[in-house]
């Protein structure tokens, strides 16, 4: 948080210095000054001449006009989700005097970030970044924010992702980042070494000291990285089957995780999809948990949606690609034929969904050879071949595009009623 803030602010001086260079003006108050000579007077019990004035610029009332050129800055967001995932700010902004106190955690953050800014420029007229007053907000800042609070770190090797290399840290929200090992400060000794990953997935909860770290919420979120990760860009990705936690600055000490799969490739993610891919995640961890209630009436078939994309998971982790083959056949029937394998109507409904007309009729043959593939891995006789993975990968990715589009809701959760209905239309324009 303390980079992120860091970082926010020096753009914001930038860009204030740019705007009252341009001439917009700082208004100022007059104020008597408690000058040495006044002071001096009432000590010897003199009467002073004439009270002195000062100058005292009004910068609060300058930052306000211009907050929506702050908020547009490019590491604003940054700055503002890491305050959102941090929680604690609404004592911040007591501690601030702030009055009203906004009741969702972004508004708590734009109020905090807002407030903090106003402390650090306070009665200046020039906006250049200075390391003493920066130090003495964030001081008051993190003091309000985490009295009686602790913060539980836990960081994990991130496998098969790379980052653009001008990019050391990926904020995806809620206290999660991708970071480089080196720009962690204080990674532990051990994910340091050269052999291990370029990236670390790293979460940071505040919590109350009483209770116990939060390392099952932890396992969790890294769980939806990666879900989101293989929803977002065809890939190989896993995390360590070893993670570390601290609480506060107190010493790491080992987690483990599990295994998550072997990584065979490595996906890079360019600068220019870091903000699609935080806004992926951020999207998909808000869309799992209600993909998984199928107790909801209004949420038909989101119970074969979270058990379709369990099974998803399960082929992205095989360590042979032919070996995931009937996960995603399995996924894919959950989805779209119910009535069961002997009823032949896969094939069709995906086709229909995934490919033009003109091409449905080759995907339809596609995933029926699948199908008898399917038969030849049960009984161990699929021959290891180029071919054989070739198939398996665009099954995959046939399941992947379902999955996508149903937790962004481009697709319903009952994939099968909207196949049969694409169906029954595809049927009446042939017939007109």
């Amino acid at each position: 948080m303390y980079g992120l803030l860091e970082a926010f602010t020096t753009d914001a001086g930038m860009r204030l210095t740019l705007a009252a260079s341009s001439g917009d003006e700082i208004p100022f108050e007059v104020v008597p000054s408690d000058s040495a000579g006044a002071r001096a007077n009432r000590q010897s019990r003199q009467p002073s001449r004439s009270p002195l004035y000062c100058y005292r610029p009004l910068t609060t009332a300058f930052i306000r006009e211009r907050l929506g050129l702050l908020t547009a800055l490019p590491t604003y967001a940054p700055a503002a989700r890491a305050l959102e995932g941090v929680g604690g700010t609404d004592a911040y902004l007591r501690a601030r005097g702030e009055v009203e106190i906004p009741d969702t955690p972004r508004s708590l953050a734009d109020t905090a970030l807002r407030l903090f800014l106003w402390r650090v420029f306070e009665e200046r007229s020039e906006f250049g970044f200075d390391d003493a007053r920066f130090e003495l907000a964030y001081d008051e800042l993190e003091r309000a924010i985490y009295r009686g609070r602790c913060v539980t770190e836990m960081v994990v090797p991130l496998l098969g992702i790379d980052l653009d290399p001008a990019t050391d840290e990926l904020t995806l929200g809620d206290g999660l980042s991708i970071v480089r090992p080196q720009s962690l400060g204080t990674a532990p000794a051990e994910l340091l070494k050269v052999e291990q990953p370029a990236l670390l997935l790293v979460l940071r909860v505040a919590h109350e000291r009483a209770e116990p770290p939060a390392v099952g919420f932890a396992r969790a979120r890294f769980r939806s990285v990666l879900s989101a990760l293989r929803l977002y860009e065809k890939g190989s990705y896993a995390t360590g089957t070893i993670g570390y936690s601290r609480v506060d600055d107190d010493a790491w000490s080992p987690v483990p995780l599990g295994s998550s799969g072997r990584p065979r490739v490595l996906t890079l993610i360019p600068a220019d999809s870091e903000d699609e891919l935080r806004g992926f995640c951020n999207l998909v961890a808000r869309r799992l948990p209600a993909a998984a209630d199928s107790r909801r009436p209004d949420n038909s078939g989101a119970g074969e949606v979270a058990w379709a994309l369990a099974r998803f998971e399960m082929g992205s982790e095989r360590t042979a690609t032919f070996e995931a083959l009937t996960d995603y056949l399995l996924a894919l029937r959950a989805l779209l034929e119910p009535e069961g394998p002997a009823s032949g109507r896969l094939a069709q409904r995906l086709a229909v969904i995934c490919a033009a007309p003109e091409d449905r009729t080759m995907l339809a043959e596609r995933i029926a050879e699948a199908v008898g593939l399917e038969r030849a891995v049960i009984a161990g006789l699929a021959p290891a071949s180029r071919a054989v993975d070739a198939l398996v990968e665009e099954v995959g990715e046939h399941l992947r595009a379902v999955l996508r589009d149903v937790l962004c809701g481009h697709l319903g959760a009952d994939v099968r009623g909207v196949a049969d209905e694409l169906l029954i239309e595809a049927a009446t324009t042939t017939v007109a």
